[in-house]
């Protein structure tokens, strides 16, 4: 008789998504904190690297959270002078976000951060496992974004991502969770 205690939806789907989400959370927050960040302020350096300068505005809907929860992240990066803010010429009200050269040597690391991370996590899987996992994982996705109301940017047009080849060739990953 096994004696081992399972929890009680070992079987659900949504269970293993949220230990699997657990587990990725954990790693690239200890890989994060090798780099001197915080989980969330990757994604600041990753916007600004991927869009170029921005108002705080747009960083806080491309990071979809509230503008006030955007500023306090931008505060903490431009004390630890990764990012800069600048006022718009011409209407003072604007504030602009953009990186530093060491912002810019940071967001490099964290795509490389993301890569190793994602390696480790689909070690032994195939290209086609990998490809399906994508798909099933963007469907669930938009299934509950579609229930909940939640913004559903980014779920389309990112089928081109199982275009390309082997995982080392595969350009790097934003971070989403």
């Amino acid at each position: 008789m096994d004696n081992e205690v399972k929890h009680p939806a070992v079987k659900s789907v949504g269970w293993a998504l949220v230990q699997a989400s657990r587990l990725h959370r954990s790693r690239t927050g200890d890989k994060l904190s090798e780099l001197g960040l915080f989980a969330g302020q990757e994604q600041v350096l990753q916007a600004l690297a991927n869009s170029g300068p921005m108002t705080m505005g747009d960083l806080a809907a491309i990071l979809r959270v509230r503008p006030p929860t955007a500023s306090k992240t931008v505060s903490r990066l431009s004390a630890l002078k990764l990012v800069e803010r600048h006022t718009e010429p011409g209407d003072a009200r604007i504030v602009r976000v953009k990186l530093t050269r060491d912002g810019k040597r940071k967001a490099a690391a964290i795509n490389a951060l993301w890569d190793e991370v994602e390696a480790e996590l689909l070690e032994g899987f195939d290209n086609k496992d990998r490809k399906r996992l994508r798909k099933l994982l963007r469907k669930a996705a938009k299934n509950l974004a579609g229930i909940t109301g939640a913004d559903q940017t980014g779920f389309e047009g990112d089928d081109e991502l199982d275009e390309f080849g082997p995982p080392e060739e595969q350009p790097p990953l934003a971070a989403s969770a």
